[in-house]
């Protein structure tokens, strides 16, 4: 993998808390950045899914004639 140098500001105290933590002394920094960079890109995804089906099912008004009244057998689980 091609790797790219980039760099980042931040701020002293946060700098301090992230080279405290045991994880970053073990993998660096870069590769915790890296892995934050990538859950953070993750969560996103996800968010945009379920939004996306939040706006489609939004717009629908029930599951057509065809389906009447099992609309309320479904639950969807809580978020």
């Amino acid at each position: 993998m091609d790797m790219k140098h980039v760099q980042i500001l931040m701020d002293e105290p946060l700098l301090r808390r992230l080279d405290a933590d045991p994880e970053v002394q073990k993998l660096g920094r870069s590769e915790v950045l890296r892995r934050a960079a990538i859950d953070y890109l993750k969560r996103k995804r996800s968010r945009e899914i379920r939004e996306s089906y939040r706006r489609a099912y939004q717009k629908s008004r029930g599951l057509g004639a065809e389906f009447s009244g099992w609309e309320q057998e479904g639950v969807w689980p809580a978020e």
